[in-house]
């Protein structure tokens, strides 16, 4: 496979600095920024998912953020589809594409020849298989995915339905287990890609996390919550996100706010942590210390990729 020019991705844990140095590193590479944050493509939530200002942006074009109305849904796959087309939009201006955020799953797909399993999707099959699940009982439909598929049995709670069905129909209509489905994508890399990554010490990620989610409640996340329930924003994809979903339990009276905020405070350390992980174990990431000054962290980033630009420019002359 002709792999297409560079793309630069910026990967870490909340509040680990991404957006700011996709900005420096912008002017430093002529790039533009390409949002990879699940959150970040909802209208309207602002606060709560620390999206960058106007004035942050420095002039700098930044593309995918607001591009959704909180009341629809977005998926991985759709993302992959959307992105996949940008990067081709700004490489044919001649600028770099620096993808930067925090959904791991999101940057995984684009960067790499990732195949949602969707593919092993058959409508009528899961219809049948979530009537046998009324009617026979998850218990039935558990011990069949034990007999053909124990490993993914392993993995799935026997109540989750949702996970049960979907198994069952990858086996069906694939002939293949759910592992053996999955288990040749994401390896090739559809570009010739850079990936940064930011890390801390654990101690101060937490206290930058806590210092952040203190900042957003002055910066009137509150009202930002209330503003999306007074336009009948429930039960949807874009307030389940880590601030909102908790903010919501106060509106409805079941959590003082107070708690909220610790609850928020709490989530995200808990995200983070689960961001580091797939992080570490996904992806090829060159890590760099978060706790660098700014502008030698970008100089020193720049200069490292300006050399990995050469080197796979010399690297096509050659062939």
């Amino acid at each position: 496979m002709t792999r297409s020019a560079e793309v630069l991705a910026i990967a870490g844990p909340t509040a680990s600095g991404k957006t700011a140095l996709a900005v420096g590193l912008a002017h430093c590479l002529d790039g533009e920024v390409i949002n990879g944050d699940s959150m970040q493509v909802y209208r309207g939530l602002d606060i709560g998912t620390a999206k960058i200002t106007a004035d942050e942006m420095e002039g700098i074009p930044h593309h995918l953020f607001d591009i959704k109305s909180p009341k629809e849904s977005f998926s991985s796959a759709e993302y992959q589809r959307i992105v996949r087309e940008k990067i081709a939009e700004i490489q044919s201006r001649g600028k770099l594409p620096i993808l930067a955020g925090g959904t791991g799953l999101y940057m995984q797909s684009v960067l790499f020849d990732y195949r949602f399993t969707e593919a092993a999707a058959d409508l009528e099959v899961r219809a049948r298989l979530e009537g046998e699940l009324e009617t026979l009982g998850a218990h039935v439909l558990y011990e069949r995915l034990l007999q053909q598929d124990p490993v993914s049995a392993e993995k799935i709670h026997p109540n989750n339905h949702r996970r049960l069905v979907r198994a069952l129909e990858i086996l069906e209509v694939s002939g293949e287990t759910k592992a053996n489905h999955e288990a040749d994508q994401g390896a090739t890399p559809m570009y010739n890609s850079y990936i940064i990554g930011l890390e801390l010490p654990r101690e101060l990620l937490y206290e930058r996390i806590d210092r952040r989610v203190d900042l957003m409640m002055e910066k009137g996340l509150l009202g930002e919550v209330e503003g999306l329930w007074k336009q009948g924003i429930r039960d949807v994809q874009s307030v389940q996100a880590i601030g909102y979903k908790e903010l919501y339990q106060t509106i409805e009276g079941t959590l003082p706010v107070v708690e909220a905020v610790d609850l928020i405070k709490k989530n995200t350390r808990h995200y983070a942590k689960r961001q580091m992980t797939y992080f570490r174990n996904k992806l090829e990431v060159n890590w760099y210390d978060a706790t660098s000054e700014k502008n030698q962290l970008v100089q020193k980033i720049c200069d490292e990729v300006k050399g990995f630009q050469l080197h796979i420019a010399n690297t096509k002359s050659k062939h």
